[in-house]
């Protein structure tokens, strides 16, 4: 026997559990929907921010939304929450696609990218992932003088010989290692927390020069510096499709579901993982303790000249991040 769900009935007691049926639709309808419209329209403010980088979660979440006004028999809530269902579910699929565009054949390059919390990392597991991964280039956050100190006497000078570091106690320090040489080198500072993210132009052997940076925008913890949050992403090094390679690898504090995100990849870059397939892979979170589900925060967003062949994320004891290898293959130079 099938059971069906009914919501007709005479008399006023039919009419009462018609309405209830009709307003739980609307309940179960109306977040989803909410949410399909906040995340197109880029609409995160306050609160918001923070609260957008949940959607995959959502997105997962909404089907449920049309299988119950399906099963109700509740035509008006059923459409609208197929359409934010496909919305959402739109929004984020696109990261579990391989996408193997362009077709380059010059050298492969690793690259690895950790936020080291304030320099607590464990420095060799770092050094073991370099060496075992055969890193080429190293992005470091929240870099310090005794992770420095650490990582050098534990063999990274020596895999990892030209630098541009800027080790500073908390969490505004920043580095970048490299196997090649290093030229164009230096810091920036952010507005939002003083960040400093370290930059370089990698001379690849036959490949163009990449330049490098180490980014680190402000996080919007708090709704007073969504502001600064916003201005830091704003300030992050666009693409340069008419001109030089460039890759922008590190803590971002945002996914591909905040708009300002979205605006700098606009320019010209591809997210690695979400061309490997791999942009549901969280790195930050609940590593901390907190009981917060897995978010992808740590980006490696390259040219798009430039091929994307694998990407992973690895823990790193003493870090609430994960760090982010990505193995992306360079046009011939």
């Amino acid at each position: 026997m099938t059971a069906v769900i009914t919501t007709s009935g005479p008399g006023p007691a039919g009419t009462r559990v018609r309405r209830f049926a009709t307003i739980a639709c609307w309940l179960a309808v109306a977040p989803v929907a909410a949410w399909a419209v906040l995340r197109l329209a880029g609409l995160e403010r306050g609160p918001l921010v923070q609260a957008v980088a949940f959607t995959p979660y959502v997105a997962a979440a909404a089907p449920a939304a049309v299988a119950l006004a399906l099963a109700l028999r509740r035509r008006a809530p059923a459409m609208v929450a197929a359409l934010a269902a496909l919305a959402l579910l739109g929004a984020v699929a696109p990261r579990v696609v391989r996408d193997d565009r362009p077709a380059v054949d010059g050298p492969v390059l690793r690259l690895l990218t950790a936020n080291l919390l304030k320099g607590g990392a464990d420095p060799a597991r770092l050094v073991e992932l370099v060496r075992t991964h055969r890193v080429d280039v190293l992005a470091v956050q929240e870099f310090t003088p005794q992770a420095a100190a650490e990582l050098d006497r534990l063999g990274l000078a020596t895999l990892l010989p030209y630098r541009m570091l800027n080790p500073e106690v908390g969490t505004t320090g920043s580095g970048l290692y490299a196997r090649h040489p290093l030229s164009g080198t230096g810091y920036r500072r952010n507005q939002g927390f003083f960040f400093s993210q370290a930059y370089g132009t990698v001379a690849v052997p036959g490949a163009p020069p990449l330049r490098v940076e180490s980014a680190h925008p402000a996080a919007p913890y708090a709704v007073e510096v969504v502001p600064d949050w916003w201005t830091d992403l704003r300030a992050q090094p666009p693409a340069t499709p008419q001109g030089g390679l460039s890759v922008l690898a590190g803590d971002f504090n945002a996914t591909l579901d905040h708009a300002p995100l979205r605006d700098l990849i606009d320019t010209g870059y591809v997210d690695a993982a979400a061309a490997a397939g791999a942009g549901l892979s969280g790195t930050w979170g609940p590593y901390d303790g907190d009981p917060i589900p897995p978010v992808t925060i740590d980006h490696v967003l390259v040219d798009r000249r430039i091929a994307v062949r694998g990407v992973d994320v690895y823990a790193v004891p003493g870090s609430d991040h994960r760090a982010v290898l990505a193995e992306l293959r360079l046009p011939a130079g």
